[in-house]
Formats: structure tokens, C-alpha cells, sequence
């Protein structure tokens, strides 16, 4: 059997073995300056996205300082989330930055050389279609590309009734009375997230390889290895 060939998005969260038993309490305060300059990013990423749009249309091309802009846009969420509710993985501070950092959460999108003008018109609202309630249910609320797709998109934080707000408040609470966070919920957490924002870089028109239906949980991106080939039978003595 082949390998599973990487997907082009990369999503990846490595869980702090020291967090804090109490500092998740506060860290949607100390999280406040980051939802407000993210406030503004994706009013900016709203409007990249559109000229995104029309490039793609017409060129079959993603401006390459457009999509480094809107990657770094989702990349400087995606920590901020991984800070606080989408997954409580580490206790050091997010940097105010679109590029990569040396930060326990990392996200990155391989740049495609030329993307379809036809999948533009319709992968953004009807092909992800299926997505959307998969993440509706994980976010506990509605996906639209449009609306900057609920948690996970423009203001970062599910709403408490979604799936990853739940495991993540009881691995929290855990956490305050033991010291540690269960890895069980880590994993599950972050191969949510990473549905999440792989279904986010294709409905905002940085990839046409379609997401993949798949809970791919643990902390790094790895494609699936190829099973080991059976050992060649020794030769007769």
C-alpha cells in the first residue's frame, strides 16, 4: 500500500508539559490586545480574500504577498487559539506576528503554483459544504466562509456549547486538580483544530485539494507511512 500523501495545509500544536494549573482562568484576559489587532486582520483578510478571488478568476493565480498575508492572518490565530479555548496547549504568550515563530502552535499552507478558475466559483460555499457541519458540530455553531467561519475564523473562541470548548473545559479542570492535562483530550482537540483550519485555508481559496474527512489527531502532520515491506526469507544455510 502506498502512503497517504500529505495534505498541503499543516497544522501543529505541541502540548506544554508544564502548564499551569491555574493561569487558563485569566488567559482569555491577558488574550484581550490579540482579539482586538485579530479584529482588525480579518476585516483585512475579508478584503484580501475578495481581490484573491477575482486574481484567481481571471489569472488562475493567488498573488503570493496576498496569500502569505491571509496564511499569516489564520497562523496568528490558530496560536492565539491554541493559548486559550480551542486547546489550552501551552502557557507562553502568542506573538503579535503573521510569520512563523519559534511557538508550540504552528500553521502553514504550501503555495500553489496555479489553482482552478472554475472550482473558484463554487468550493468556498458548495463544496465545503459537508465540512461546514462537521465543524458546526465540533465549534457549536453554523460554518460560513463568508461570515469568517464561526470560531475558527475572525473572532477566535467556539461558542460553549461546541465540541472542542466542552473537552477542552474538562481538560482543564483536570488539570487544576491534578497537574496534568489528559492527552487523550489533547490529541482528540488538536485533530479537530486541524480539520478545522484545513477546511479554512480551502474555503479561502488557498488550495483546491479538497480536505480530507479525516481526524488526524497528535501533535505534528505526519503522512501516513507505508506499511513495512515483509522480511526477505533468509537463504539456506
Amino acid at each position: 500500500m502506498a502512503a497517504v500523501p500529505a495534505y498541503p495545509v499543516r497544522v501543529e500544536g505541541r502540548l506544554d508539559p508544564n502548564l499551569s494549573r491555574w493561569l487558563w482562568l485569566v488567559k482569555w484576559i491577558l488574550a484581550i490586545p490579540h482579539y482586538i489587532v485579530l479584529l482588525f486582520l480579518w476585516i483585512a483578510f475579508v478584503v484580501v480574500s475578495v481581490i484573491a478571488f477575482f486574481a484567481i478568476l481571471f489569472t488562475g493565480r493567488y498573488p503570493r504577498g496576498l496569500f502569505d498575508f491571509n496564511v499569516g492572518v489564520v497562523r496568528w490565530t490558530w496560536r492565539v487559539g491554541f493559548y486559550t479555548f480551542d486547546a489550552n496547549g501551552t502557557d507562553r504568550y502568542p506573538p503579535f506576528s503573521l510569520q512563523p515563530a519559534d511557538y508550540p502552535a504552528s500553521y502553514d499552507v504550501e503555495y500553489p503554483e496555479t489553482l482552478s478558475r472554475g472550482l473558484v466559483l463554487v468550493k468556498w460555499w458548495l463544496l465545503a459544504l459537508p465540512h461546514y457541519a462537521v465543524i458546526g458540530f465540533f465549534s457549536g455553531g453554523g460554518w460560513f466562509a463568508a461570515d469568517a467561519a464561526d470560531s475558527h475564523l475572525g473572532a477566535w473562541g467556539g461558542s460553549s456549547s461546541g465540541l472542542i470548548f466542552m473537552l477542552v473545559l474538562f481538560g482543564v479542570v483536570v488539570l487544576l486538580f491534578t497537574g496534568r492535562y489528559p492527552r487523550g483530550i489533547f490529541d482528540f482537540v488538536i485533530g479537530m483544530n486541524r480539520w478545522a483550519l484545513r477546511v479554512v485555508a480551502y474555503a479561502a481559496l488557498m488550495t483546491d485539494r479538497y480536505p480530507p474527512f479525516r481526524l488526524d489527531q497528535g501533535e505534528t502532520e505526519l503522512a501516513a507511512a507505508a506499511p513495512a515491506a515483509p522480511a526477505a526469507p533468509e537463504p539456506p544455510v
